[in-house]
């Protein structure tokens, strides 16, 4: 089955050691003006509805200067691919994409990570290490989840953007930094510059050129190409044959709010392609729908779940407190401090009174 227009999967992970890929991306250049990324190794990125061409068209405007870019978005969204157009069809795109997801690092480690460390520089660095910023030299550098750079790390961050320069861990040689930044958050920065949480001169100094990328439930029209492209990938590396999609699947899978975005309906596809033993795709929401669910219960407080635990359990006995039996002793605690619960939780028999003995 052909893909149809779509905004594919996110990229391949590129790995986080020094030995860093290089993508080979010259033939990918002016690919925007064909709906298509095309570079070695790399997702397409294809599509028709409103919201994607508006991205791309920034990416288009953005991608010949060196200015800094920020994407947001939310979790999913592909955040990723957008940071790679700016890549591929810049003047840098011979040179390398170097990406790190700043929240994957422990903290004490992320300063290393980005400028680098001399032997000896503290406890555990038993050689000389180049950090993502030389290796990034004359190329672009994608800091993910930028949002989750410690405070104290941010002047420094804030001053190679500023200055171009920088010195490794342990050294006060001055290094020089010809880096092109995208960054990429799904947090409000500036919610966190107002709770002092990121400083504010570097949100300014990253907000040059803010890249918003839609949530998949904001260009539903976009969900039959995805759902096909998709397939069609993981049809292939299982060597099914899967030509049809139930028109009344597709109906569900396009009025599905998808709160994973494209990375949900990717793992879903996959799921699906799975559990499919004919020629038509065998899917059911069901999974995603109690992921969801299992995801909004983050937002219950502990005197929710008490409160539910209390009433469950006044349930289960009938609304009788006391006794051997009671829900008292069921939850362990005396009588008259169950009362005094039920009193602060505001937790009542509508059609009768407790049971107290």
């Amino acid at each position: 089955m052909g893909a149809q227009t779509s905004w594919a999967a996110e990229a391949p992970a590129v790995n986080h050691t020094a030995s860093l890929e290089v993508k080979d991306t010259q033939s990918a250049k002016g690919a925007l003006h064909n709906k298509e990324f095309c570079g070695r190794g790399m997702p397409r990125i294809i599509g028709t509805s409103a919201a994607l061409q508006s991205v791309l068209g920034m990416v288009r405007m953005v991608a010949p200067t060196d200015s800094t870019v920020l994407i947001e978005g939310e979790t999913g969204t592909g955040k990723e691919l957008i940071a790679r157009a700016v890549h591929d069809i810049s003047s840098r795109c011979g040179r390398r994409f170097v990406k790190l997801n700043c929240a994957a690092i422990p903290l004490d480690l992320l300063e290393s990570e980005l400028f680098g460390h001399e032997k000896g520089a503290f406890t555990g660095a038993i050689a000389h290490r180049v950090g993502r910023f030389e290796l990034a030299d004359k190329g672009t550098l994608f800091l993910d989840e930028i949002g989750d750079i410690p405070l104290a790390l941010q002047p420094k961050l804030l001053r190679v953007l500023q200055e171009r320069e920088f010195e490794r861990l342990g050294s006060n040689r001055t290094h020089q930094a010809d880096v092109r930044l995208v960054a990429a958050t799904n947090r409000n920065l500036l919610d966190m510059v107002k709770r002092k949480e990121f400083r504010s001169d570097l949100y300014y100094r990253l907000n040059v050129f803010p890249i918003l990328v839609p949530p998949l439930r904001a260009r539903c029209e976009d969900i039959p190409a995805l759902v096909e492209h998709f397939l069609e990938i993981y049809a292939r590396r299982m060597d099914k044959q899967i030509e049809k999609i139930p028109p009344e699947a597709m109906s569900k899978l396009t009025s599905y709010a998808w709160p994973g975005n494209i990375r949900e309906l990717q793992n879903f596809i996959e799921r699906s392609v799975i559990l499919s033993t004919g020629d038509n795709l065998r899917s059911s929401l069901e999974s995603s729908r109690r992921a969801a669910e299992i995801d909004s219960v983050g937002a219950i407080t502990l005197k929710d779940v008490e409160r539910e635990h209390i009433h469950r359990t006044l349930k289960e006995t009938l609304w009788v407190i006391g006794g051997d039996n009671g829900a008292a002793a069921r939850l362990g605690v005396k009588r008259s401090t169950l009362y005094s619960r039920m009193e602060k939780l505001g937790i009542s028999r509508s059609d009768s009174k407790p049971i107290p003995s």
